[in-house]
């Protein structure tokens, strides 16, 4: 197997060049971090189980008419993406009051927001990524504001239709977070979702015991992370064929 050039490393996955211009290849590493990287793990198998999981969420979501960079997955760890070009910010959903939230605002964990609420995050490590507003976005050019409308409203239709899917698997989606690019066809532009939506990303509580079943598991020492990502595999229906076994290194196209 012959490796392509690595073209971007982040701490989750890795972005390989693909086999056909435009693509990339995705690959999904087990490497866990938390606290803007001052907190890093080793959880075996997780970069399978996130592989599959966000798959399927991206497959549904393209089944309702959201775009997305998805083409394929290849195999156990690998995706074939679309390149786009990534707005520089994280898009979060919260429906029920979490993580630095709870800080910020005074508000009991596990309070029901009034309505859903997004947030704008600017990607920089170095800056801690800083909440910003639609003001900062325009005023600096990281997206214009008919880009942040198309975000906005991809953004609450992914939440609707997500906290439906979990809660028929008797999941809470508490918040998520959400990354978007610009796709270009010819001369034609359109926003698309793009990154990844699984535990990783996602806070997910069991609607009975309000057990966390995500990366917050990690981040509090709570143990049993790959066990909570196989849960809720499991019960998406899509655990991977022979279980979350580890590879050993990226397997590129040929």
């Amino acid at each position: 197997m012959s490796r392509r050039r690595r073209v971007y490393e982040g701490k989750a996955k890795i972005m390989y060049e693909g086999p056909e211009p435009g693509t990339l290849v995705q690959y999904f590493k087990d490497d866990a971090t938390a606290f803007n990287n001052q907190k890093k793990g080793v959880i075996t198998g997780k970069g399978v189980l996130n592989n599959r999981i966000s798959e399927y969420l991206f497959l549904r979501l393209a089944e309702i008419g959201i775009p997305t960079h998805l083409v394929r997955r290849l195999n156990m760890r690998e995706q074939l993406v679309r390149e786009v070009e990534v707005f520089p910010l994280e898009v979060v959903v919260r429906n029920v009051a979490a993580g630095s939230f709870t800080q910020r605002f005074g508000v009991a964990e596990g309070t029901a927001l009034p309505r859903s609420i997004v947030e704008y995050y600017y990607k920089n490590d170095e800056l801690g990524d800083p909440m910003v507003t639609e003001e900062h976005i325009t005023a600096f050019g990281w997206a214009a504001p008919p880009d942040l409308d198309d975000i906005l409203s991809l953004a609450l239709r992914i939440n609707d239709f997500l906290a439906g899917l979990f809660l028929g698997v008797n999941l809470r989606l508490v918040d998520f977070k959400l990354e978007f690019g610009r796709l270009w066809e010819n001369e034609e532009m359109r926003i698309v979702l793009c990154d990844e939506i699984s535990p990783d990303s996602c806070r997910l509580w069991d609607m009975q015991t309000n057990e966390k079943m995500d990366k917050d598991r990690f981040r509090r020492d709570l143990g049993g992370v790959a066990e909570a990502y196989q849960e809720v595999a499991r019960r998406l229906g899509i655990m991977p064929e022979a279980g979350p076994r580890d590879l050993k290194g990226p397997a590129t196209l040929q």
